[in-house]
């Protein structure tokens, strides 16, 4: 039966169909042509998989370039090396986008370690579940500003994601000026500018991470405020293990490359707030647009984005002047 938008969330290797023809890199174009003909009439295949002795994906070949290639030719002559498969760990909606944005019509699965599982194809999905994955994949590209699917000329694409570009422009010129006032401090220790780049980047990571995954959470209706207080303290516990993960990595790093020990407290303690403050920053303003009746998809983005870059760098040179005066 085909899957239909209730099963967004199964995993697809629930629907996985096995391999119609899979061959060896070895195989002759007369081997694989041969046993081709053994399969029952009524299968359908589209791409032949190529697997080595371990049963990895190693290639494919379009059924198309078998045909018209000499058979006494060796598969791996003409397999396609680059083989864009879908992970086993994959939901429908994940599957779905593959087809949606890639227009295959068949693709592999495949276990993290690249053996292959079986193969799904573009008929098992209802038009309502593609709809779905197009429109999600659409929303991940608006995260940043820009609509993905739409077509566009060169002038449409500028005025769809100048303006959202502006917040990155003020939020940087806003954390220049920063900089500028904390000058004797840099001048002072100039180490700590070598790492102005490692904090502000975990930063707008780990928001842009919570962006999308509140997103993913808000539906159409009104918020629901039991969920929302479920999200926001899983994301703060989150962000507290990510913040003193990576705050304490980069400091010790800083420890061991410079022997800065006020440097390294420093690093540690800036990473793991800015991290915290990102993290809610990614729940609170989807939330808030949201609650404001604005689509939080195509601002929320870029808004975090120039908010956690102000917030860190004042985190930052703050605790910096505070331990290191």
């Amino acid at each position: 039966m085909p899957i239909t938008p209730s099963q967004l969330h199964d995993p697809i290797v629930a629907f996985v169909q096995p391999a119609g023809l899979t061959l060896s890199p070895a195989d002759t174009i007369a081997t694989a042509l041969e046993r081709a003909r053994l399969l029952p009439a009524t299968q359908v295949i589209l791409y032949c998989y190529v697997v080595d002795q371990e049963k990895r994906l190693v290639g494919v070949v379009p059924i198309r370039r078998l045909l018209t290639t000499a058979p006494e030719g060796r598969i791996d002559s003409i397999m396609i090396h680059d083989v864009e498969a879908i992970p086993s760990w994959a939901t429908v909606l994940v599957a779905a986008e593959y087809f949606v944005n890639r227009r295959f019509l068949a693709f592999p699965v495949v276990e993290p370690g690249g053996r292959l599982v079986g193969v799904v194809d573009v008929s098992l999905f209802t038009d309502d579940v593609l709809e779905l994955a197009r429109r999600s994949f659409d929303g991940i590209f608006q995260i940043i500003g820009v609509h993905a699917t739409e077509g566009r000329t060169a002038w449409t694409s500028f005025l769809d994601r100048f303006p959202w570009l502006l917040c990155n422009v003020a939020g940087g010129l806003l954390c220049a000026l920063l900089a500028s006032r904390y000058e004797g401090l840099l001048d002072h220790l100039v180490v700590l500018a070598l790492f102005i780049p490692v904090v502000l980047t975990l930063a707008e990571s780990v928001s842009i991470q919570s962006v999308t995954l509140t997103l993913q959470n808000l539906s159409d209706g009104p918020i629901n405020w039991r969920v929302f207080a479920r999200g926001f303290s899983k994301e703060f516990l989150t962000a507290l293990m990510l913040g003193l993960g990576c705050g304490t990595l980069v400091g010790l790093s800083a420890f061991v490359w410079k022997g800065a020990v006020g440097v390294g407290l420093v690093l540690t303690l800036a990473i793991t707030v800015a991290m915290i403050t990102a993290c809610l920053l990614g729940v609170l303003m989807p939330t808030a647009l949201r609650a404001l009746k604005a689509d939080p998809k195509i601002a929320a983005g870029p808004i975090v984005l120039a908010l956690t870059d102000v917030a860190t760098l004042l985190f930052y040179f703050n605790l910096a002047g505070m331990l290191l005066r």
